[in-house]
């Protein structure tokens, strides 16, 4: 039967703070929802030589399998849950996506990216404040109210950049996009809290629904690039004819193409996504059904908590120090590439290949992102084995993607289709294992408690900063990376 426990029902001292779980039996009817009556009911084990030779029967396990990962959850949590995390990095992969609209307003022209990737690493101060609130002051935050005001920054900052975003002010006598600049700090305010915050939030749900909350994170960078698509930002330019010569030669132009919305439209279509996300919380953190399917977790000041017996059957793992060092800083190195790397040098790797190689990768990269995350609601693992495993395939793809990205505008087969294939796969093939690789080591890292998904969000915030700051350098005060010209 299902009920709450609470911590005096564990024989353990109550002071500690509250318990939160969920208990069912076989016998629990509400354990499976009718929603999920068709699934099959396991038989009699059959020998192995059958399983093979007998289609009905590996159909069957298989259906028992999925089955079984649908049984166990709540489907409005997880649609909560996915709605939760899209407001995460939503504005600020927002802000980076309407670049090629920004910078023909903007008095920066197209030095406006590395103003404003300086003002998404101020936004770092967020986590830092947070972080530094929870270990040294004796009033700890409250997680939930804390979330709500990180949300509320969020859709503030985007629906203010709607109306304010070409607002320039003469800074030293140069005219600057001060209004964006300042809005995108707390956007990025709202994004990089994000990674301290909302995880460990999350692991204070049963461990199935990190998953969807990862989904969620993938959405808000592939929400607003689809919106761009619509948009048609991806085509901003095309070749007319503008002239003739004596000798019949045809001269083509490259001239602009005018978008089906402008950038007003598409910061509110963000700030629509992020009241959807806020309402999302709002529900996840208040409604009884939601906190049915809390683990069985003690919590106490602020984000610490421990997870109960009976939501780790078997009992996880405890990892070792150098293990559990190995995941943190194996993260941050996914991260600073990840997060502060691969948006900077994925221009210069694929636009030699011609723009279709360029929108290709970069549509079907940010596809990767959900999609890996969907995968894993059905291809679990927490294999220190196969992270590390993953994570050299991902290290070889990286060296690809940067070796095509140094030698633009003339990388390896660039005047090849095959060359062109190659690289959308890299790309669409590197993002998906590396946010497949980065949710194992989230669940890995979940288990041993909540403070250890506050480590993996400061570490990771700790990469991208690294790595976006490295890599700023590297293309503006180097010549490393030359861009390829689009030409008619």
């Amino acid at each position: 039967m299902s009920s709450y426990q609470s911590r005096s029902g564990l024989g353990i001292a109550s002071q500690s703070g509250p318990v939160y779980g969920v208990i069912s039996s076989l016998d629990d009817p509400s354990a499976v929802p009718s929603d999920f009556a068709r699934c099959a009911v396991a038989e009699p084990s059959e020998s192995e030589l059958s399983v093979f030779l007998t289609w009905r029967t590996i159909h069957k396990k298989m259906e028992q399998k999925y089955c079984s990962v649908l049984r166990n959850r709540s489907l409005i949590v997880d649609l909560l849950a996915i709605f939760f995390g899209i407001g995460t990095w939503l504005g600020v992969n927002g802000t980076f996506i309407q670049l090629p609209l920004l910078v023909d307003e903007a008095p920066e022209g197209w030095s406006l990216p590395s103003y404003l990737s300086v003002m998404v690493q101020i936004g770092n101060l967020g986590p830092l404040l947070y972080t530094a609130i929870q270990k040294y002051s004796p009033r700890k935050l409250n997680d939930g109210w804390t979330i709500h005001g990180v949300l509320l920054v969020g859709a503030i900052s985007c629906l203010l950049t709607a109306f304010f975003y070409n607002r320039t002010a003469e800074v030293n006598g140069v005219d600057h996009s001060v209004a964006l600049l300042v809005l995108t700090i707390f956007t990025a305010l709202n994004a990089c809290t994000s990674s301290v915050l909302f995880m460990p939030y999350m692991g204070r749900f049963k461990e199935q629904y990190m998953v969807t909350y990862f989904i969620g994170e993938g959405l808000s960078g592939l929400l607003p690039s689809v919106t761009a698509l619509i948009q048609g930002i991806g085509e901003t330019s095309q070749c007319v004819l503008v002239n003739v010569t004596e000798t019949g030669q045809e001269i083509f132009e490259q001239q602009k193409v005018p978008p089906n919305f402008d950038t007003k439209v598409f910061f509110l279509i963000l700030f629509g996504l992020m009241v959807l996300s806020y309402i999302g919380y709002t529900l996840l953190n208040a409604l009884p059904l939601a906190r049915m399917e809390y683990a069985k977790v003690t919590v106490s000041d602020g984000n610490k908590y421990v997870y109960g017996e009976a939501d780790n059957q078997p009992p996880a793992e405890k990892l070792t120090r150098g293990q559990y060092t190995y995941l943190l800083l194996l993260i941050g190195a996914i991260s600073l590439f990840s997060n502060g790397m691969f948006g900077s040098i994925q221009s210069y790797s694929s636009a030699p290949y011609g723009s279709r190689s360029y929108h290709l990768a970069a549509t079907l990269s940010v596809i990767a992102n959900p999609v890996a995350c969907f995968m894993a609601m059905f291809l679990h693992f927490t294999s220190l084995r196969l992270i590390t495993v993953l994570s050299i395939i991902a290290a070889l793809l990286t060296s690809y993607v940067f070796t095509t990205a140094a030698l633009s505008p003339y990388p390896p087969f660039y005047d090849h289709s095959f060359g062109g294939i190659l690289v959308v796969a890299a790309w669409t093939l590197l993002v998906g294992i590396v946010s497949y690789t980065k949710l194992g080591i989230t669940t890995v890292m979940r288990s041993q408690g909540g403070q250890s998904l506050v480590w993996v969000g400061s570490i990771t915030q700790l990469g991208s900063t690294i790595g976006a700051v490295s890599i700023f350098f590297a293309i503006n005060y180097t010549d490393m990376f030359q861009a390829a010209e689009m030409t008619c």
